[in-house]
């Protein structure tokens, strides 16, 4: 595949029916000196401020943890993407991104810093006045004061618009007068600004930005939580709560915008975060298994231990790749709008909605290669991961928060194959067309042609037909199911696991053949493990999720004659991961920790 001149960036979801330019793929070996240079002074931050006070964050001490969000503040942390003119550093989206995952092995204060950074101040900075930005972002910015974002209910939780805040005009028409409660307030405790929605005469969901101290706003007591013990977890009240009729965030009616647009950019900053303290909890490990020894050899040494190791730093470095990928995009996309005469906020939300889909990927993969990596780390500690004298307790019980807020695991799941139907729908990308051709190839009998020639040939085969694989199972669902198919959740849900896999593996593709063309095969032998290992393993999930999903509408003739287009699509060759796996563990403990 040879460089085009021409840019080709891709549409959102487009990525199935299209081929990729790895020339094109932005990947993290791409950083400039100042990004790198961020997030060396994100690690620094937690090193000296956050780590050595990680008890004491936990039992949630006075003060503290505002006091280091204005630390964080003050090293411009907190307003990495904010424009200049609201005392911001006016960066790119990928640096901020940097900025999630550099600050993501916090414990707590990651949970923190992002609420603040994220929920708890972009709908002001996307849909505020200028009075309200003026007013609001400057003192966020520093950290001077903290922000929380209010949305979910006792009974509205992925049903967000199902809440049963109300607000009314009060008589005079100067304050809106609010009414319910809100749950699972991150920063609750200690913020000062919040973001809050509720219903106008029943019927228009709308945003309101509210400050502590409002007349008729109460919040309750800290909640005990499993993990994150630190952040601080509150609900709020509201109680004929009066709130300044300037304080209306967005159009009435449309708090839906602000709500869901927001949450595009949080699914992916979240995958950055849950990856920065996957790669923390991961060097521990190691560390751990070099130093901890059984029949007289370090655990490292041992086949189990140096599997689980490498299976750590193959769901990581596949993450990070998929990642950093789809915040070019995003970053990439944002500078178009802003050229077309956009805002600065209709730039950022147009380009995150462009690939929403891309962010309900990386938030369901990214908890759950933290969930994986803490889990596995813990075993590697054996005992001594069930005590809370050692951190990869505490890790385990954090994360796995991360698989429920932001939209669970399983709603973005569903988001992400009704998003694609959508799309397709409405005409914006051409499933139709591709799927007609594989089912036709299906009746055809296999190509047995030329090979295609140069660079990893045979794997960015795989990946062509692992997307066949996604084309012939989704669009025999949508011909089979018809309007039925939004009830069938199980199938959404295996055709989702589909697309999580081949994008997570054609990123890690790209990123190699990128790697490749700069450094030359020895440089990159170990990644190259990583990716063949990789793919070799998703040929199989990609067959179960396919099997499971036409088993479950098909029948007959055209049951089996889709298996045997599924094993066709999803074949891939033999392939020694115990070796591979290996080669990847001995840099891991070469490098006393998760340093690719």
């Amino acid at each position: 595949m040879e460089p085009t001149t021409q840019s080709t960036a891709l549409k959102g979801g487009e990525w199935i029916i299209k081929e990729s330019n790895p020339f094109e793929t932005f990947i993290p070996e791409n950083f400039d000196e100042e990004q790198k240079m961020v997030m060396d002074m994100c690690a620094q931050f937690l090193d000296t401020e956050v780590i050595p006070n990680i008890e004491r964050i936990d039992k949630m001490e006075p003060g503290l943890m505002p006091s280091l969000l204005e630390k964080a503040g003050e090293q411009g942390l907190l307003s990495t993407s904010f424009p200049e003119q609201y005392g911001g550093l006016g960066k790119d989206f990928i640096t901020s991104s940097i900025v999630n995952e550099g600050l993501g092995g916090g414990y707590s204060f990651s949970v923190a810093v992002a609420a603040h950074t994220g929920i708890g101040s972009l709908p002001i900075l996307y849909f505020g006045t200028d009075a309200q930005k003026e007013k609001y972002i400057p003192k966020l910015a520093t950290g001077e004061w903290k922000g929380a974002y209010g949305l979910t209910e006792p009974n509205s939780g992925s049903d967000a618009l199902g809440a049963k805040s109300t607000a009314r005009l009060s008589e005079d028409g100067k304050y809106y007068l609010l009414n319910g409660q809100k749950c699972w307030i991150t920063n609750g405790g200690f913020a000062d600004v919040y973001t809050v929605f509720a219903k106008i005469d029943g019927d228009k969901f709308t945003g309101f930005i509210l400050e502590r101290g409002f007349e008729g706003f109460t919040q309750g007591p800290e909640e005990h939580k499993m993990g994150i013990k630190g952040s601080s977890t509150v609900q709020l009240y509201f109680q004929d709560c009066k709130v300044p009729v300037e304080n209306v965030l967005g159009e009435i009616g449309k708090g839906h915008l602000i709500a869901f647009n927001i949450l595009n950019i949080g699914r992916l900053k979240l995958c950055a975060a849950a990856l920065g303290g996957a790669k923390r909890a991961a060097t521990v490990s190691i560390q751990y298994a070099k130093t901890r020894e059984q029949f007289k050899l370090p655990i490292a040494k041992f086949g189990a231990i140096r599997h689980k190791m490498a299976e750590m730093a193959i769901r990581m470095w596949v993450c990070e790749s998929a990642l950093y990928r789809t915040a070019k995009w995003i970053d990439d996309k944002e500078t178009e709008l802003q050229k077309t005469g956009k805002s600065f906020a209709e730039a950022l939300l147009g380009a995150a909605e462009e690939y929403a889909i891309e962010c309900s990927i990386l938030k369901v993969f990214g908890s759950e290669v933290l969930d994986f990596v803490v889990d596995e780390g813990v075993q590697i500690h054996g005992g001594n991961g069930y005590s809370d004298e050692y951190t990869i307790s505490r890790a385990y019980r954090d994360s796995r928060i991360n698989r429920i807020y932001e939209g669970t695991n399983e709603i973005n799941r569903l988001l992400t194959v009704d998003m694609v139907l959508k799309r397709a729908m409405k005409g914006k990308l051409d499933l139709m067309g591709p799927a007609m051709a594989v089912q036709k190839e299906l009746m055809s009998i296999p190509d047995f042609g030329a090979e295609d020639e140069g660079a990893f040939a045979k794997e960015r085969k795989y990946i062509t037909n692992f997307k066949k694989a996604i084309l012939m199972v989704a669009g025999a669902a949508v011909q089979k199911l018809m309007m039925q198919l939004d009830k069938e959740q199980e199938v959404l849900m295996n055709i989702a696991d589909m697309a999580i896999e081949v994008f997570n593996a054609e990123s890690a593709l790209l990123r190699v053949m990128k790697l490749l063309e700069s450094k030359g095969a020895e440089q990159v032998s170990i990644q190259t493990d990583i990716m063949r290992t990789y793919l070799y393993d998703a040929a199989d999930r990609i067959n179960k999720a396919g099997k499971d999903a036409l088993n479950s509408f098909a029948e007959g003739d055209e049951l089996r004659m889709m298996h045997i287009g599924l094993k066709r699509f999803t074949k891939a060759e033999p392939f020694n991961t115990k070796d591979a796996r290996r080669r990847i563990s001995d840099k891991l403990v070469a490098d006393n920790g998760y340093h690719l």
